[in-house]
């Protein structure tokens, strides 16, 4: 190679290698950059577009939507030219004058203004290596304003302001003019004044600076101005710059319907229901009293549609648990259950609405022992037709009930009515399952009643408007739904239990069962009518049970309320009697009930209902319950203690065997020596064969 090449290529090396050395990544266009942008917050609509909830989803930093230029008010975009690129519209990137302007105070030792123009700070946005903190080198530098050349290249003018107001930081964790305006001043872009232009202006070249700092650069864009900027400042910075997000109208549903940044779901909800719904809630429990019950939740359905009209997961302002979802929680269900069993009790015909069920003390052999089943009040009715203990939510005849249809297929209906906490068979339930011993939530109770309210058919919910409608199945016959519905719409029916008026009867057909768990720890009201389904919780969140609330106090005032303003211009009606029922006067014997006229599934009518006398019952022993442990009391001579034996049924004829002897009459009624040890006792007829026994403990 000759000495002129050679030359050549040390003359031109040096540039190739700066071209490389200060290569910056490649900027994208416009387009993309306003496709890309998502905002940290995603967000919930109701029906009709009305904004429910804002949610923060990206915790980098808080973006609010992409604000085109013509959205900011013209002051910003003034100012911010003013202070940050005098020569923003006429030059091409980078600005010379300044620049130079900027080399010759640093050759000086005087004190350097920076010479990034607005381009040149959006190259850093986009690229955040082209924008180190701390001080940068020469090469860097220039890396930034090739960056700045190629954005100029093809972007206009106007597009590369509003990137830049949209993608700087201004205070904190906030990016772009929408969250600092919104943060600090709780306004749109294009409401602020030419005071919070001035302010926010001031913030860009050391988003975080102090007061001092701040104002003083306010004073130095607006002297005439300098005094009130200075108080403003003040103001603006002694807040923190974060705001609630939203309206706040349905936080726990957003938090399960809202994953992604930038979301935006829109619901089936409707905003006015959802008002109501958690303005009732909120009324109750505040009436309550945090010393009796702290939380609440509530779900309206549309029965046509099955859409959540309404989502309330709590309401508690005395809520010491408020971020978990009530509605979605699963609670014991009580004896909201109990509507169902009847309903598969009535349609296999083992069982009509006046039917006589006996509300007496009755005792349970089980794995774990003794099943002990008491009323709410703890005051046995007696005979009692089936409506009267379904109204009255008496638990033994349910129990007795739940005999009949058997532990195993009760589970199964419930799981088909979409009661899926219930992930165990029968025999894990046992017969606290009538009495809703089961984990269910408001959102499946609410679905399995509007299944009644649909003549048995049972169709999945919709939260979302893009949700399937769903797929009606039956479940129950029209004819035992439509008894059910009858029974629990019925004031006279539950007049036993809860009065003659009570929060349960409305101005217009309504149908409601009322519930609570073991222990006062949950509330429920669960009803229907012709347009819509309302189901409300109330108890406390962390599990402590509730002080003196009981069904008709707690939930159901809330229930009332609701269904008051569904109907407030629409009264509900009862819905059409389907055919395959009966209807019948029926006169009741050996029971309290007055005549009435009573609905039966076809071909089940009857004319007088009685209970069975004694002499009429399988013969059987009724004491001791077959798996009973006896103690010995040590304070008491122990030949004064005996153990009772009873017997139901004729049985004249029969006689009573004690560990194989026999020992008396089947009527004899004898009194036992409690002697330890495990004892078999027999009822055998005049043949020998073994009619009953039960197996018994005395320690």
């Amino acid at each position: 190679m000759t000495r002129q090449r050679w030359l050549l290529v040390a003359l031109i090396a040096p540039f190739v290698l700066l071209f490389f050395l200060t290569l910056p990544p490649a900027m994208p266009d416009y387009a993309r950059v306003r496709s890309d942008w998502k905002p940290s917050e995603a967000y919930l609509y109701d029906r009709h577009g009305v904004l429910l909830e804002e949610r923060r989803v990206d915790f980098k930093a808080r973006r609010l939507d992409w604000v085109p230029l013509k959205a900011v008010v013209p002051d910003v975009s003034q100012d911010v030219i003013a202070a940050e690129d005098k020569r923003f519209a006429s030059h091409g990137g980078v600005d010379w004058l300044a620049l130079a302007s900027s080399l010759r105070a640093r050759l000086g030792g005087g004190h350097a203004r920076g010479a990034s123009t607005i381009t040149m700070q959006l190259a850093g946005f986009l690229a955040p290596d082209l924008a180190k903190p701390g001080r940068r080198s020469w090469l860097d530098k220039i890396r930034q304003m090739r960056a700045a050349w190629a954005i100029e290249s093809g972007w206009t003018k106007p597009e590369i302001l509003e990137a830049y107001l949209n993608l700087a930081p201004f205070r904190g964790e906030t990016q772009g003019i929408a969250a600092a305006s919104d943060a600090l001043f709780g306004k749109s872009p294009d409401a602020l004044d030419g005071a919070q232009a001035h302010l926010l202006t001031a913030l860009l070249p050391d988003p975080q600076a102090d007061a001092v700092h701040v104002a003083a650069r306010v004073c130095h864009q607006a002297p005439a101005e300098c005094g009130a900027l200075t108080v403003q400042t003040q103001a603006m910075l002694s807040q923190d710059a974060h705001r609630a997000s939203g309206p706040g109208l349905a936080p726990h549903l957003a938090a399960h319907l809202l994953k992604n940044a930038g979301d935006r779901v829109t619901t089936t909800l409707d905003v006015s229901i959802q008002r109501a719904t958690t303005q009732a809630l909120r009324a109750q429990l505040a009436a309550l009293g945090s010393d009796r019950a702290r939380d609440g939740a509530a779900v309206v359905l549309d029965n046509a549609t099955g859409d959540v009209l309404a989502y309330v997961g709590g309401a508690g302002d005395a809520s010491t648990a408020g971020a978990v979802d009530g509605a979605s929680g699963y609670r014991q269900a009580g004896s909201t259950l109990k509507p169902f069993l009847y309903a598969m009790a009535f349609e296999h015909g083992w069982m009509t609405p006046a039917s006589i069920l006996d509300d007496s003390p009755v005792a349970l052999d089980t794995a774990s022992g003794l099943y002990v089943p008491q009323d709410y009040d703890h005051v046995f009715k007696g005979p009692v037709s089936a409506r009267t203990a379904l109204a009255g939510s008496l638990n033994v005849p349910a129990v007795r009930t739940l005999l009949l249809t058997g532990v195993d297929p009760f589970r199964d209906r419930l799981w088909d009515l979409g009661y899926h906490g219930l992930t165990e068979d029968g025999a894990y339930y046992g017969y606290s399952l009538a009495l809703g011993s089961a984990e269910v939530t408001l959102l499946e109770q609410a679905n399995a009643y509007r299944a009644l309210a649909n003549g048995g058919r049972y169709a999945d919910v919709r939260l979302r408007a893009d949700d399937p409608a769903g797929e009606p199945r039956a479940i129950m016959t029209p004819q035992s739904a439509w008894l059910v519905g009858s029974i629990l719409s019925d004031p006279a029916a539950r007049t036993v239990t809860f009065g003659p008026d009570s929060a349960l009867r409305l101005p217009f057909w309504a149908a409601a069962k009322t519930g609570t768990s073991k222990a006062m720890r949950d509330n429920w009201c669960i009803g229907f009518t012709d347009r819509y389904t309302v189901a409300v919780w109330v108890g406390n969140l962390e599990g402590d049970p509730m002080v003196n609330v009981s069904g008709t106090s707690g939930a159901a005032p809330v229930w009332r309320d609701v269904m008051m303003a569904l109907h407030a211009h629409q009264p509900s009606h009862a819905p059409p009697m389907p055919a395959g029922i009966d209807v019948q006067d029926v006169h009741f014997e050996g029971t309290p009930e007055p005549p009435r006229r009573e609905y039966f599934l076809q071909g089940t009518a009857m004319a007088v209902s009685a209970l069975v006398p004694p002499a009429g019952h399988r013969p059987h022993i009724t004491n001791p319950v077959s798996g009973s442990v006896f103690a010995l009391d040590p304070d008491i001579p122990l030949d004064r203690q005996r153990l009772s034996v009873r017997v139901s049924g004729d049985v004249t004829a029969d006689r009573i065997l004690l560990d194989r002897k026999d020992i008396a009459p089947g009527d004899g009624a004898p009194l036992l020596f409690p002697t330890p040890g495990s004892h078999l006792l027999t009822l055998v007829d005049t043949r020998g064969r073994m009619i009953d026994q039960v197996r018994y403990t005395v320690r």
